[in-house]
């Protein structure tokens, strides 16, 4: 009797997202494997509607069987470059494999996939660090807690001080809704725009948001805290393997001094449990930023969060990243444009960041 072969190393491939069937096996394979709701092919799908920017993406195969994937969406950005980011418009993403060395394959792939691309990068936000690119491992944070078994004991859970404001915005006069019409999706948006334009940032097109609660349906929702009739404080989240990632979220000025963001969020850990969610994901924040104080005066303690990514020899790496200190002057000089004109200009810019 002959002796078995061994067994061939997995073939990697691009895959098919346009093939309904190829899209579900793979939808499987990260819900398997305890993927992100970034690794959903869903994401690059809505991704892809919203912004124009390409869904792909890399499989590993073996036997027939998926013992990989990494997911990318092709960015092309006048001002930013081109790239290839796993996964685009997200925290989140990387290679999705059965072992390291599978991974490692998918990633070396990437950048043959880039070259041929066009693309001048390859960026990882998350999974395997592969050995030769840039890794940053002190840039963001992630913030992730339980959700408590019911609404005193969530508040409860709040440190001393947060609570407080909590408390303060539950006696005030704010209506809570939550929804997926175009009331929710106008009031949604127009909060999100203002708060991100005074940040300094573009704000990303509104077909992007649409996009997600389009193909998503019950598992993207947005929460509107508002204040005699008019949005202050609104987010759109997201709900994925028994968590809610609250993921474009923002208030206007007066949202502040309402403590409406402090409302927001509360009642989303409620909203969020009610819908049989046990964990909270409070996303990520650069390092040491106010919103990553913030979090933490949520009692959420922060997680070290890792990238990686590979650049074209002789180019210079992508930098795509608003808060950092090559756009500073830019962020500065956008807080100065009116509202009006920064969210006519802005999605142009915002679907290269990607």
């Amino acid at each position: 009797m002959n002796a078995p072969f061994a067994l061939t190393k997995p073939a990697i491939s691009i895959a098919d997202l346009r093939d309904p069937n190829e899209a579900q096996r793979i939808e499987a394979f990260v819900a398997s494997a305890g993927g992100t709701v970034f690794h959903r092919p869903l994401w690059l799908a809505a991704i892809e509607s919203g912004t124009g920017q390409q869904a792909t993406g890399l499989i590993a195969e073996q036997g027939g069987e998926l013992t990989g994937w990494l997911p990318l969406t092709e960015l092309h950005s006048h001002v930013f470059g081109r790239a290839l980011v796993s996964s685009g418009f997200a925290v989140g993403g990387g290679a999705l494999a059965d072992d390291g060395k599978t991974a490692a394959r998918l990633c070396d792939a990437a950048s043959e996939l880039a070259i041929r691309k066009a693309c001048n990068s390859v960026e990882l936000r998350g999974g395997v660090l592969p050995s030769g690119w840039d890794i940053q491992t002190d840039s963001h944070c992630g913030f992730e807690a339980e959700l408590a078994a019911d609404d005193e004991a969530q508040l409860l859970a709040i440190p001393r001080k947060q609570r407080a404001e909590v408390r303060r915005s539950l006696k005030g006069n704010l209506e809570v809704r939550v929804g997926t019409s175009e009331t929710d999706r106008a009031a949604h948006y127009a909060v999100y725009a203002a708060s991100v334009h005074n940040l300094g940032t573009p704000v990303f097109p509104r077909s992007l948001f649409d996009a997600v609660l389009d193909l998503f349906g019950d598992d993207a929702d947005i929460l509107t805290v508002l204040h005699e009739g008019a949005p202050v404080s609104s987010v759109l989240s997201l709900y994925h393997d028994g968590a809610v990632l609250p993921y474009w979220g923002g208030g206007t000025f007066a949202a502040r001094q309402l403590r409406a963001n402090e409302r927001m969020y509360y009642e989303l850990m409620l909203h969020a449990r009610g819908r049989g969610m046990t964990r909270f994901d409070f996303g990520r924040s650069k390092t040491g930023s106010g919103p990553h104080n913030y979090k933490k005066n949520w009692g959420f303690e922060p997680q070290p969060l890792s990238y990686a990514s590979w650049t074209a020899p002789g180019v210079p790496k992508r930098d795509a990243d608003p808060t950092s200190a090559g756009n500073s002057a830019k962020i500065e000089l956008w807080k100065k444009l009116p509202l009006r004109l920064a969210n006519l200009i802005g999605p142009h810019i915002a679907k290269g960041l990607g």
